[in-house]
């Protein structure tokens, strides 16, 4: 399997508001940036997005490592969010819908075909890469202002 790292990240003016997403994929030496946004949404529809359009661009099941700032993606995977989720029919532990379900869905889809590890990193710290998504998501977003 091909090894890939995934450094994602999203930005919103407003929540809700305009937002942007982007991607940065790399293996073997080779870089991809990927980015987009959408006139009004909000920040963790555009955190789910920036991981769901990179894991779309992988064309064959790979080893992935995702690093995000985003807590809310890392720990629905990492703290059993999306098993509790799924097992209460898509409902919180309060007994409300799940928000963004439709995005969680599509992101667990497209994440069981590949073998992920999830890294949370600190965001606007001292992680370029994390800080360069940062940038692309920022001025995807700035398109829709």
């Amino acid at each position: 399997m091909k090894e890939v790292i995934i450094y994602t990240d999203g930005a919103c003016s407003g929540n809700p508001g305009p937002g942007g997403w982007a991607a940065l994929l790399q293996h073997n030496g080779h870089e991809k940036t990927i980015a987009g946004g959408e006139p009004l949404t909000t920040n963790n529809r555009m955190e789910l997005t920036a991981v769901i359009e990179a894991l779309r661009a992988l064309k064959e099941p790979c080893k992935v490592v995702i690093h995000t700032d985003s807590a809310y993606v890392h720990n629905a995977f990492t703290a059993g969010w999306l098993e509790k989720w799924q097992r209460n029919g898509w409902k919180t532990s309060s007994r409300k819908p799940v928000e963004n379900q439709d995005l969680w869905r599509e992101l667990l889809d497209l994440s069981r075909r590949h073998r992920v590890k999830w890294v949370k990193v600190k965001g606007h710290a001292n992680d370029a890469l994390n800080n360069r998504v940062d940038e692309l998501a920022v001025a995807a977003m700035e398109q829709f202002k």
